[in-house]
């Protein structure tokens, strides 16, 4: 029966692939290394070097939402409980 399937934490593929794209060990070192296989280790280099360009194109903090998007559901929230206000006033 072969091995089962291990499910690396994204901390620890992260690791990997910096070291790749470092360039310091080649992936057959690294293979070694880590006990993961060379082209697991070349994809997770790939994915990191595709998705690099992401981090820098993000708002502070905003997940690449705009203002506008996340400021709607708040204003409407507001309107609401500004009507239900007006409604409980008229009520007493």
């Amino acid at each position: 029966m072969g091995k089962k399937r291990r499910k690396h934490s994204d901390e620890f593929k992260a690791r990997v692939a910096l070291e790749a794209v470092r360039g310091v060990k080649t992936l057959s070192e690294l293979s070694s290394t880590y006990g993961v296989h060379p082209t697991v280790i070349a994809q997770w280099k790939r994915q990191l070097l595709d998705g690099a360009a992401g981090v820098f194109n993000r708002a502070h903090g905003t997940n690449g939402r705009s203002e506008e998007e996340i400021s709607a559901p708040l204003y409407e929230e507001i309107g609401r409980l500004k009507m239900e206000l007006d409604w409980l006033k008229k009520k007493l």
